[in-house]
């Protein structure tokens, strides 16, 4: 049977405009890639005089056309006018892509001169220059400016279309999360994988002993984060990936500092810190742990298919070890940098559990292949480097000095640099000259410039540059220092003048923000650099008494850089007056002139008032106040030397424009002594009362902004589901549904208690017949499914566990490969599916995987992709999983996909002899060619149509399926073929005619297939399909006995015949099994409902005595009332008078 074909995705080529230049050709050299701008016009001489000579023995003049494009940069021979392109004759004479022109030059003196510098060999450092010339030279800046923007263009498409996931070197591979381990060094011993899993176990089996203690935080749902935790990295968001924390280590000793345990509970310290160091980080069992592990040309990925997410990105440069386990055979994992919070870096360990040996090997030898690759690939892309002792680097600064000098002094300045060579390369050179006897001075000049290119290209292969050189020891580096010429010593020199330049005006800044000397005997000053810029409003007097007097604070972490200190320029300011001591409260500030950290206001005479004020902070109810105390004389220096703009200038501010909020204004803020104001008011004390208010209103709307994102995430969550089912329903709907009859479906689903309602089986074949409408149609193959159930009450034998769909995704699948492999052969061209490894490659991916450990007998078959697939498009992941099972146990769909795929020789028999009883002459005409159906309809039965036709076809095929079952896919193929007959008819041979039924018969148009979808309603093929089927038993049997075989092949027949025997028997049993009960069910019933008869037939009895016994009461009553009302005229008669 032949192999299912797949359509395979077609990346759309942008639309390049290709321009053609007609040149001549002047001539190449290969030279060092270090080539430089200066150093390329005397290759372009050397290349012109190469080419005289060349000329003079035999002159050609080498036409050429130069076609450029973003997508490449090609020089091919001009044929003559008489003469026609044949690429057997002409081949190209270079081919690169138009980014690896680095050097365009144009000649100056001579326009009709240009040349480029192609990089040719990147591993051997190699390029080669062409020069070419122009008939008209003002089209050469028309050439370079089209180099260049093809360059240009190719630059961004690289940037733009990342190759990672898209590449084909790219492999996934499904593993088990395990967790990690940080370790202290970023090399391990081979036990490491073992070790880390037994501490996993031991934190496993100690969090597992302690129930009443609260959950991990590793084991906390990503997003819960408790307040004053440190947000989590981008690699680490994902659940099963539960990165620490990690603050700043303090500097006294390399120990965590106490904020460090903060991301921990403290009852569960013990189990993280395990040998020293070392925090293990097990994943939750009751989580999804699966990931796809992919490797790509650089990197690493970690995808969870349950999130839909990268939960791991880890470059090719921040692995530094990778190892298998020794007892464990099956895990794997690798060590990997990581920064921490405080700027440093720490080494963590992540372990991975595989499905068995054999993938484990596979990965690490795809990392040692990446690995290898991804060297060879950052060494071609490496830059080329100029270190100050490279040789190439002294012939450029020699080019730099000649550059527009004319012949004498390009000549005096080269017969100084050749004084620094050698004597032995000196005489080299002179002989070289002399024996080609130039004409003149430019050409001796071009002589030497082209012996000393060759010269020093030859010594920078065997140069080491000076930051790649190895210092084994102290002595080494002095040794090897010694050897540098006396350009590496020079530059050492200028590094070292300008770490000295640095380090002095560090000094300076630190000596003027520096504090008063001890022997001043005033308060303990606070340094400027350890004040706290966040707005905060915490006492300093902690951090004031941490730090010495003289050493200035380290920066805070959050600052990028320092900023330079206001203090050597400013602008001018308009109040020169000397500022008056203040005579006030201390708590109000004054307006004075001073630098902006500088806010206390007190002369030597209200010092002591200030001392005490300061050292009872903490007692008084009012905010503490942030004040850096200064004598009288610091104050008179402040003021002279560091004088700042008025107070609501912008630049009071400037040290924190870096760190997101400004701190809040102080009450001792410093401002201008004589502003147009006055002095500030002083701020009255809020009493208890306003601060609650204040709280409340805070709270108030704090649970507003609550509510109103819980609101803004639901809008954006509902917005997205129906983006994204508006992007599963993109294709073209077949039979287009009437209003009337979508309003009929609503009805039906939204009957309450539907799943237990029989409806009317003409009711819904009239719906299915008019048309489903395409956003209900996921639910209205759920309650057909339910239909189904009811109307078969008694399932067969052979159903699956009833094991939950989340719980077989926690467990990995041997069946991964193929999978893998299919998901971008599944709906390549539609956008849910397009992405690789997006949101519907992952959902296809979960629904196969589960389906494959959920059926261990058929596992994953080629096609199954197709079929999960259309069911994702029209509902959930979870629902799409249910519907895949019903179709394949309830329908009975899984015997076409088991491994020996009997039924589906079976079937393809079934569909012959329907061709033949239905379409005789397209039958024979067929068998004329010896074209079987499973040429071109296995794939019809493996994918129910889906691979090769549109997905509204497919769509209605399947509506079908679920209202009539399997059958209707032998109806489709009949009707296909049959409509289609006289143009199959017309075709004489089997490629044209397979050709014809595989691409030309899916893309019938609309208006044939709902001709189709019609034809199949009305057809009823039941019977002949099960005589077919009988028949085709009979004719194996036959086939058996009548065969001369040897015994061998006898008993091997005979074996596989009784093996498809049992498997019938089976089946037949199942059949019976469920037609016995259905009996006994339909016995029951009866004698259920000859009970019910009886007991109402004496329920009948007791009530016609009842009514029989009322009756007579009723009798009795009238007689009775009937009896006084004859009574009473005789009483009631008038006595007569006695008048």
């Amino acid at each position: 049977m032949e192999p299912i074909t797949f359509t395979a995705r077609k990346h759309p080529l942008p639309n390049e405009v290709s321009v053609d230049f007609g040149l001549q050709l002047v001539g190449s050299l290969p030279v060092h890639s270090l080539t430089t701008m200066p150093m390329l016009p005397w290759v372009v001489a050397e290349v012109r005089r190469l080419s005289r000579q060349s000329s003079r023995k035999k002159p050609v003049t080498k036409q050429v056309r130069l076609c450029v494009s973003p997508s490449g940069l090609r020089c091919e021979p001009e044929p003559g006018r008489s003469q026609q392109w044949d690429p057997l004759i002409y081949s190209s004479i270079f081919e690169c892509k138009p980014q690896h022109v680095h050097k365009l030059i144009h000649n100056s003196h001579d326009p009709s001169y240009f040349a480029c510098l192609i990089k040719e060999d990147a591993v051997h450092r190699q390029s080669i220059c062409y020069v070419f010339k122009a008939d008209d030279q003002t089209k050469v800046p028309e050439i370079i400016s089209s180099i260049r923007q093809a360059g240009k263009i190719a630059r961004q498409e690289e940037l733009h279309c990342p190759s990672e996931f898209d590449d084909t070197f790219s492999k996934k591979f499904e593993v088990l999360f395990c967790g990690r381990v940080t370790v202290a060094h970023k090399k391990a011993p081979p036990a490491l994988i073992d070790q880390c899993i037994q501490k996993f176990n031991h934190v496993s089996g100690s969090r597992g002993s302690e129930s009443p203690r609260p959950a991990p935080p590793h084991a906390a749902p990503t997003g819960s984060q408790e307040p004053g935790r440190r947000p989590m990295r981008k690699s680490f968001s994902q659940p099963g990936l539960r990165s620490l924390a990690f603050r700043k280590e303090l500097q006294d000793g390399g120990l965590r500092s106490s904020g460090f345990f903060s991301s921990f509970e403290e009852s569960d310290i013990e189990n993280h810190l395990i040998s020293g160091h070392n925090i293990v980080q097990p994943t939750d069992i009751e989580e999804n742990r699966t990931m796809l592990f992919t490797i790509g040309q650089s990197e690493v990925y970690l995808i969870s298919p349950d999130t839909k997410k990268i939960a791991l990105e880890k470059n090719f440069k921040e692995i530094s070890f990778c190892s298998q386990g020794i007892r464990h055979v099956d895990h794997f994992g690798f060590i990997c940098r990581e920064s921490s919070g405080g700027g440093g870096f720490h080494f963590v360990c992540y372990v991975f559990q595989c499905t068995n040996e054999a993938l484990v090997d596979e990965i690490m030898m795809t990392l040692k292949q990446a690995f290898t690759v991804a060297a060879v690939q950052q060494t071609a892309k490496a830059p080329a480097q100029l270190c100050e002792g490279c040789p190439l680097q002294g012939l450029h600064k020699l080019c730099e000095r000649i550059e527009g000098m004319n012949s004498s002094k390009t000549k005096l300045e080269l017969q100084k640099h050749l004084t620094t060579l050698t004597n032995q390369e000196q005489a080299t050179i002179f002989e070289e000259v002399q024996k080609l006897r130039p004409r003149n001075e430019q050409r001796e000049n071009e002589l030497i410039i082209s012996f000393l290119r060759c010269l020093y290209e030859e010594k920078q292969k065997e140069h080491i540059h000076i930051g790649e050189m190895k210092q084994t020891s102290q002595v080494a580096a002095e040794n090897i220092g010694s050897e540098l010429p006396p350009s590496a010593t020079r530059f050492r020199l200028d590094m070292l003048k300008n770490k000295a330049k640095r380090s002095l005006t560090e000094s300076l800044e630190s000596i003027l923000s520096r504090e008063p000397s001890v022997c001043e005997k005033e308060a303990l000053p606070i340094s400027e650099s350890s004040f706290k810029l966040l707005g905060s409003s915490e006492d300093l007097s902690s951090d004031s008494e941490s730090h010495l007097p003289e050493e200035p604070a380290p920066l805070s972490p959050q600052q990028a850089f320092r900023r330079r200190a206001n203090t050597l320029s400013h602008f001018p300011m308009e109040c020169q007056e000397p500022p008056q001591p203040a005579r006030g409260s201390p708590g109000v500030s004054q307006r004075k002139l001073m630098r902006y950290h500088s806010v206390s206001t007190e002369t030597p005479h209200e010092r002591k008032d200030f001392e005490s004020k300061a050292n009872h902070l903490g007692d008084s109810g009012g905010t503490p106040v942030k004040t850096r105390r200064h004598s009288w004389r610091q104050q008179i220096f402040l003021r002279v030397a560091t004088p700042q703009k008025a107070c609501d200038s912008s630049s009071r501010y400037e040290d924190y424009s870096e760190l997101g909020e400004l701190p809040p204004r102080s009450p001792l803020e410093p401002v201008c002594e004589d502003g147009p104001f006055g002095p500030p008011p002083e701020e009255k004390k809020r009493t208890s009362r306003e601060l609650r208010e204040l709280w409340q209103k805070a709270i108030l709307q704090q649970i507003l902004l609550l509510r109103m994102e819980k609101e803004n995430q639901k809008l954006q969550a509902s917005e997205n589901d129906l983006l994204n089912k508006r992007l599963k329903l993109d294709y073209e709907e077949i039979t287009p549904c009437l209003k009337e009859v979508t309003t009929v479906w609503e009805k039906m689903l939204s009957t309450p208690g539907r799943s237990k309602i029989k409806f009317d089986m003409e009711k819904m074949h009239s719906a299915v017949g008019q048309g489903v409408p395409r956003h209900h149609r996921g639910e209205i193959w759920k309650f057909l499914a339910e239909q189904f159930h009811l109307k078969h009450q008694f399932p067969s034998k052979q159903q699956p566990k009833d094991v939950p769909y989340k719980e077989l995704l926690k467990q990995l699948t041997s069946q991964q490969h193929a999978i893998l492999i299919d998901l971008g052969r599944t709906f390549p061209t539609h956008p849910y599916f397009s992405a690789q490894l997006g949101a519907g490659q992952l959902s296809l991916y979960n629904i196969l995987k589960a389906y494959s450990l959920l059926d261990q007998e058929v596992g994953y078959c080629q096609g199954l992709s197709f079929v999960a697939g259309i069911l994702l498009l029209h509902m959930s992941e979870e629902e799409a999983f249910k519907m895949l099972k019903f179709l394949m146990f309830d329908m009975g769909l899984r015997k076409q996909y088991r491994p020996d795929m009997i039924i589906l020789q079976i079937q393809m028999y079934q569909l012959s002899r329907l061709l033949h009883d239905y379409h005789r002459d397209l039958y024979n005409h067929l068998e004329e060619h010896e074209i079987g159906p499973s040429l071109y309809a296995a794939p019809w039965f493996l994918t129910m149509f889906a691979s090769q036709f549109p997905l509204g076809f497919v769509a209605r095929v399947f509506d079908m399926i679920f209202l009539q079952g399997t059958e209707v896919i032998f109806k489709v193929a009949l009707s296909l073929l049959g409509s289609h007959k006289p143009l199959i008819l017309q075709h004489e041979n089997l490629e044209t005619i397979v050709d014809f039924i595989k691409s030309t018969l899916p893309n019938l148009g609309l208006v044939q297939m709902e001709k189709t979808i019609n034809q199949v309603f009305e057809m009823d093929i039941a019977k002949q399909l099960q005589a077919y089927e009988v028949e085709y038993h009979v004719l194996q049997e036959e086939l058996i006995d009548s065969s001369p075989l040897s015994d061998n092949q006898r008993m091997d027949k005979l074996e596989k015949t009784n093996s498809s025997l049992r498997k019938q028997n089976l089946d037949l049993l199942e059949q019976l099994q469920v037609a016995n009960g259905r009996i006994q069910s339909l016995e029951a019933t009866i004698e259920k409902l000859l009970s019910s008869e009886s007991k109402l037939k004496q329920a009948m009895l007791t009530l016609e005595l009842e009514r029989s016994a009322l009756l007579q009461t009723v009798e009795e009553l009238r007689r009775q009332s009937a009896e006084p009302s004859d009574r009473e005229p005789e009483c009631t008669q008038p006595e007569p008078t006695g008048d």
